[in-house]
């Protein structure tokens, strides 16, 4: 802190005396994580409610004569393990960089597209493989034809009840179906219900658009297939398996399909499994499916509703007025008209980016892909993998301080299954030890660059990697996760320790070759080009990556460690971390190029401010200015996942209502799903955010910056409200919201000021608290 802070601080003490109050157990009382809801059933997928436990998603539709489920699994993928290493690459790195060093990046990118790319056509192949979609349960209705005289239909997802439901009147007799993925017994369950008996008659279907096999099998509904793993065919196998119990009625099998006609209720199970990491999954579907057939309805959902709760209850979060009353639809159109007369609208976004988190990933698995875990085809956009230049990074932003800090876990276990691969295309490429990720990956430990030099060939996707996971430990300041990741940061800072290369005059030590993912300059030539040395985005990953391995060495007591030594040498003669432009703005490359696209939707230079540290908002002004220099050139449009993006640069920079004007942005109602690449982001109805098409980033993304707008930390740094919007400013409560260092906070306020707040701690610690521009030293609460 700077002299004026700690006076401000000293004056705080008074402040801090009058605000805080101690409070016992939860701050505000129950949770309300509220509700999407709909007047008509769903148009397109992308208006149908996500359900999932982890593992099994399933999407319904609400269809009044048929109801269309998509079903996921998120262990589905096709392909399989590859090596498509060149491992005479390296032969060319010298000349690469030779290249680079003398300007002429143009021919160095040509020379990398010749030798220095992956073998094959990498994520352009079929051995690359494909997050796919695993097939599609439908229930045709039978004596609901007359569908003009339906009445008061209603289509929901309660956020408290991981619970999708789908009511409606028709001819005197009340209708409702239940949906949920159970986090207790891992089924999918669906339960139709009527007003009266002998009301209910359906058939059920189930199928995929290829490479599977419906039949019925002991009264079953059984799906079973085999994807292709781009070698011969024999990919991952699967099955999956669907039981419907009735009370009243008759259940019948009828060719492919269940029948039932005239019950009072029916039951549905789905259970589902594939052979990923060689799981016995026949075994499992069926005993899955026994056990949970042998619950009573009400025993299943309380435990399923018990285990969801666990997680999701721990925060509650309340921003002023709702217009719940609305139908989600017709309340993002009310929204972008009047956005003040609803900041309701950000607390719900907020909660149904943790329900999306909570829903998508679990310990043992996958993390959440591009599309979470919800997949509607077979080839999905940009295969639903991995991309490590933002996207599956966004997707872990916001778990920290939404307090679900465990579901990082999955990420840490993809990461780990990288090293092994990483350290073949370390040494295939770049003669280095260590190991190394480009810019895309897969569950089958794919590390080698992307098919094309002017985006495969960044290699900092292994150091953002490793911000993620240093980020958790911040939270967590767990001592055995440390060691547990230890590893991985100690292979990349090798990896990078080993590859730096000298700038040709300044003897700076930077990447080469790479570059600021996905953009393009201008040469002195004219030419244009992708491929540089030290990008400014490598240069402050490179530098943060080399401090948090020392960091990390001395809690670990390992700092007598000779390889530590050469990197505490190499911090000082990095590249800067940033570099001004002649504009004003903070360069992308290291060199100050003409951009091709001055609105493109990656903004990769300002890692700095975020997710990083290094431009801070009680430092370096002068970054500060240039960093919005660089925001204002590049415009407040985008994909979702990128308007986030700038969301959380904005709300870094202490500027709420340029982050509020970008949630506006955010929150524009979209319908499209071709692929875009520029500007046109925003949400379906669903709420899922439209890249377009659908990608989950934008969620995560928009929820790190809700969190961020509320409160922000760093070191023994607190900053309370510190980029919240007047429209969030007349009322507002936050309870179970994470801070790093292992606190968490609960907060009060009313037309802008604070009226309490407490943070807990599991050891009572000194913390430097900032409220509207004054310090406290305040002293944790145990708890």
């Amino acid at each position: 802190m700077n002299r004026s802070s700690k006076i401000n601080l000293r004056k705080g003490k008074l402040l801090c005396t009058l605000v805080v109050f101690f409070f016992s157990g939860n701050l505000f009382g129950q949770v309300q994580g509220g509700k999407l809801w709909y007047r008509q059933p769903a148009k397109q997928w992308e208006e149908t409610l996500p359900l999932g436990n982890g593992k099994i998603g399933m999407m319904p539709d609400g269809g009044l004569k048929n109801d269309h489920i998509v079903l996921n699994d998120i262990t589905l993928w096709s392909g399989s393990p590859q090596d498509a290493n060149n491992y005479e690459a390296s032969r060319y790195l010298d000349s690469i960089r030779n290249l680079i060093k003398s300007g002429k990046n143009d021919l160095a990118q040509r020379l990398i597209d010749q030798h220095f790319i992956c073998k094959g056509p990498g994520s352009g192949g079929k051995q690359w493989g494909c997050y796919q979609v695993l097939g599609n349960l439908m229930f045709a209705f039978d004596g609901q034809t007359d569908l003009t005289a339906v009445q008061n239909y209603r289509r929901e997802l309660d956020l408290d009840k991981a619970m999708a439901k789908t009511s409606y009147e028709l001819k005197g007799v009340r209708y409702s179906r239940e949906y949920w993925t159970s986090f207790a017994d891992d089924v999918g369950v669906i339960r139709l219900q009527s007003s009266k008996k002998g009301q209910i008659s359906l058939e059920i279907k189930i199928d995929r658009p290829e490479r599977a096999t419906s039949k019925t099998e002991d009264g079953e509904l059984v799906l079973v297939g085999q994807l292709d793993n781009g070698v011969d065919g024999k990919g991952m196998r699967f099955k999956t398996r669907v039981r419907a119990q009735i009370k009243g009625g008759k259940q019948l099998v009828k060719g492919q399909s269940i029948v039932i006609q005239q019950a009072d209720e029916v039951l549905i199970y789905v259970a589902t499994d594939t052979d990923f990491k060689g799981k016995d999954f026949e075994r499992t579907t069926a005993e899955t499916l026994t056990r949970a057939l042998k619950k009573s309805y009400s025993q299943q959902y309380a435990e399923h509703l018990q285990n969801y709760l666990a997680k999701f209850n721990r925060l509650s979060l309340r921003l002023g007025q709702s217009k719940d009353d609305l139908p989600t639809d017709q309340r993002l159109v009310a929204f972008g008209k009047e956005p003040d007369q609803d900041p309701g609208l950000a607390a719900l976004f907020y909660q149904y980016g943790r329900y999306l988190s909570i829903s998508s990933t679990r310990l043992g698995l996958l993390p959440p892909n591009l599309q979470g875990l919800w997949a509607n085809q077979i080839q999905t956009p940009w295969n639903g993998d991995y991309h490590l230049d933002i996207n599956v990074q966004m997707n872990h932003w916001h778990l920290g301080a939404a307090n679900l800090g465990e579901l990082n876990e999955p990420l840490v276990g993809l990461v780990e299954g990288l090293m092994a691969p990483g350290a073949k295309t370390a040494k295939a490429y770049y003669n280095a030890p260590g190991w190394v990720a480009h810019v895309i990956t897969n569950v089958w430990g794919y590390t080698e660059p992307g098919e094309s030099a002017s985006w495969g060939i960044a290699n900092a996707g292994s150091g953002w990697l490793c911000n993620n996971l240093w980020e958790h430990y911040l939270y967590t300041e767990d001592m055995g996760y440390l060691r547990r990741i230890y590893p991985i940061l100690y292979g990349a800072a090798q990896f990078y320790s080993s590859a730096l290369t000298e700038h040709p005059t300044k003897g700076w030590l930077l990447t080469s070759p790479s570059v600021s993912p996905e953009n393009s300059f201008k040469l002195p030539n004219g030419q244009q080009a992708n491929v540089t040395m030290g990008p400014t985005i490598d240069n402050q990953i490179v530098r943060e990556l080399f401090e948090n391995i020392i960091h990390a060495a001395g809690l670990l007591g390992n700092q007598s460690d000779p390889f530590l030594t050469k990197v505490a040498a190499q911090l000082k003669r990095l590249a800067p971390a940033v570099q001004l432009a002649k504009d004003g703005r903070i360069m992308e490359w290291i060199e100050d190029y003409e951009e091709v696209d001055p609105q493109h939707r990656h903004i990769s230079h300002l890692y700095g401010l975020y997710p990083g540290y290094l431009i801070r908002y009680d430092q370096h002004p002068d970054w500060q200015l240039a960093a919005k220099k660089s925001l204002d050139v590049r415009g407040d449009d985008g994909p979702s996942w990128a308007i986030a993006h700038k969301l959380l640069f904005w709300t870094r920079l202490h500027e709420g209502e340029r982050a509020y004007k970008l949630f506006r942005q955010l929150m524009t109602p979209r319908v499209d799903t071709h692929i875009n690449y520029g500007a046109g982001g925003g949400v379906y109805a669903n709420l899922l955010t439209a890249g377009p098409p659908f990608q989950i980033d934008g969620n995560f993304g928009g929820a790190a910056g809700i969190a961020e707008m509320l409160v922000q930390s760093h070191q023994d740094t607190v900053y309370l409200l510190p980029a919240v919007p007047q429209a969030w400013k007349k009322e507002g409560r936050v309870s179970g919201m994470r801070i790093k260092g292992n606190h968490t906070l609960d907060m009060e306020w009313k037309d802008g000021k604070i009226l309490n707040y407490q943070i807990y701690s599991p050891k009572s610690q000194q913390l430097n608290v900032c409220i509207d521009h004054n310090w406290i030293a305040y002293r944790t609460k145990e708890k």
